[in-house]
């Protein structure tokens, strides 16, 4: 890479060495201690390895997957330790790692949906405990399914807010619009009031249905207190 052997002179010689620096990789099979070399001007790694990362693929999708089902950054390192990597993970590299989950979900949420039609959609909602500003509060998930002629059905995009109010419904079915989803016919959903007005301003022509489950909670008796 410097286009020289050590103590070498020649033209074609771009840097110098300077040592190395230890680095473990963590691989399912333990950890690996190598010495990667240093130089005085610029920096090399070795192709074989990927840049800043001490675990392999394998285990990265282990962390990812634990983190998703609720586990804490502080467990996911005594799982890791568990697995075989004695030398663990930090709390700061599971949130690292984590953050590739964003870009996923970003592209998920931003693709197009002009790749097939869906004339049927349900749009429902539902009430979820999270962790905003140190505190743990009730958030409104909204949820938009679509089908196909064929039956086929898909999610075409959700979206969280404070509460499920006409305001964030009709900006949530503005933004499935510019996604360039068109040609619906029918909108299944609860009667919720919050949400029939944006499906009728957004959705200009399209049918709705009240949702027969909802529709049977309602209506279904109470079960009678013994005594």
């Amino acid at each position: 890479m410097i286009g020289g052997e050590p103590h070498e002179r020649t033209l074609a010689r771009t840097a110098r060495r300077n040592g190395h620096r230890p680095r473990v990789l963590s691989t399912q099979a333990g950890d690996v201690g190598l010495t990667i070399p240093k130089l005085r001007k610029g920096s090399f790694f070795p192709s074989v390895l990927e840049r800043r990362r001490r675990i392999d693929k394998a285990l990265y999708a282990v962390v990812i997957e634990v983190y998703v089902h609720g586990v804490s950054t502080r467990k996911v390192d005594h799982l890791v330790a568990a697995l075989g990597v004695d030398v663990g993970i930090s709390m700061s590299a599971v949130s690292r790692i984590c953050a590739e989950l964003d870009e996923t979900l970003a592209a998920f949420r931003g693709r197009p949906l002009d790749h097939v039609t869906f004339p049927y959609r349900f749009a429902d909602a539902t009430c979820v405990k999270a962790r905003v500003g140190g505190r743990v509060v009730s958030r409104a998930v909204v949820v938009v399914t679509g089908v196909t002629a064929t039956g086929d059905r898909e999610v075409l995009g959700f979206a969280i807010g404070d509460s499920e109010d006409g305001a964030f419904w009709t900006e949530f079915l503005q933004r499935l619009r510019q996604r360039d989803l068109s040609g619906v016919e029918l909108v299944i959903s609860d009667h919720h009031l919050g949400l029939k007005a944006p499906i009728a301003k957004i959705f200009v022509g399209a049918s709705w249905q009240r949702c027969r489950v909802h529709f049977k909670r309602i209506d279904r008796p109470s079960r009678p207190v013994n005594g």
